[in-house]
């Protein structure tokens, strides 16, 4: 397979917020592409991006790979009526290891099983233009690796995956593979969990220095800003080394803010029980 080759691709949710990124950068492409949509809004969003829609039976049997484009909490009901319809060999690939780590996906043995996700621009990218600089999400202009995982040993199906995962999350610069389980427990564990719990959390204290503290907000917002880039450079890479006063403050918020049993989120037990909570599971099945 080379990078010439073309495939058939059904979009399912094309007009949702991610069908519409990933159907988007589709468009741009040379593939045979099918957009399928049910909500009116978002079969409007499809023909107002000058989109042709189709019907899901016709576009799933015919596909080589079907992008499942939905939320996870549809999953379930969509691959139920759409995995039956799909031809021998064809990939199912969804945007979001969740479902597919709790077994809620309609299987089939002549059914490839396959789940994609977005790293998003690197904080550390080295960004050259405003439109790149304008990409905070990635998909547009800004460069950003990708995780994808794929069940079968076929290295004419990994092509297609990774393919199929350079066109819809373009611009990419590495795609790296993994299994479903390690990409749970990347997304939500590492990222969501971690990552994006901490972001949020950056934003309740500086709320609490303008609103409780009193601090003007440029000024709370310009150093919570310059810091937060200086604390990941020398936390993620080394970049400089923290005072000995900051260290202590450090300590300080650690004994503070953290339980000491925090590293059981990274347990398979507890990554089952964020997952059904997620998706609104009393627990997942083993």
């Amino acid at each position: 397979m080379t990078s010439t080759d073309t495939h058939k691709i059904a979009v399912i949710g094309a007009g949702g917020k991610m069908g519409m990124r990933v159907s988007n950068n589709l468009a741009r492409t040379a593939h045979t592409v099918w957009y399928v949509e049910n909500s009116p809004a978002g079969r409007q969003r499809t023909i107002d991006a000058g989109r042709e829609l189709t019907d899901a039976g016709p576009a799933v049997a015919d596909a080589d790979i079907v992008v499942l484009a939905v939320p996870d909490l549809a999953l379930q009901a969509v691959t139920a009526d759409l995995v039956p319809q799909m031809k021998p060999g064809a990939v199912a690939l969804t945007l979001d290891p969740a479902a597919a780590y709790a077994g809620l996906l309609t299987d089939r043995d002549d059914v490839v099983r396959a789940v994609a996700h977005p790293c998003h621009p690197s904080i550390f990218l080295q960004r050259t233009t405003a439109e790149e600089y304008a990409d905070t999400f990635g998909g547009i202009a800004a460069p950003q690796d990708a995780i994808a995982a794929v069940e079968s040993d076929d290295p004419a199906v990994r092509d297609l995956v990774e393919a199929t995962v350079r066109a819809i999350y373009a611009p990419v610069i590495d795609v790296h593979f993994v299994t479903i389980k390690q990409l749970a427990q990347l997304e939500p564990t590492l990222v969501e969990t971690v990552a994006c719990m901490i972001g949020a959390l950056l934003n309740e204290a500086l709320d609490e220095a303008i609103h409780t503290m009193g601090v003007p907000e440029p000024a709370a917002r310009s150093i919570l800003y310059g810091h937060t880039q200086v604390a990941l450079a020398n936390g993620l890479r080394g970049d400089n080394p923290f005072s000995d006063a900051c260290l202590i403050a450090m300590d300080y918020g650690r004994e503070s803010i953290i339980k000491e049993d925090w590293k059981k989120i990274f347990r398979d037990d507890e990554l089952d029980r964020n997952l059904a909570r997620m998706l609104h599971l009393d627990h997942i099945e083993r």
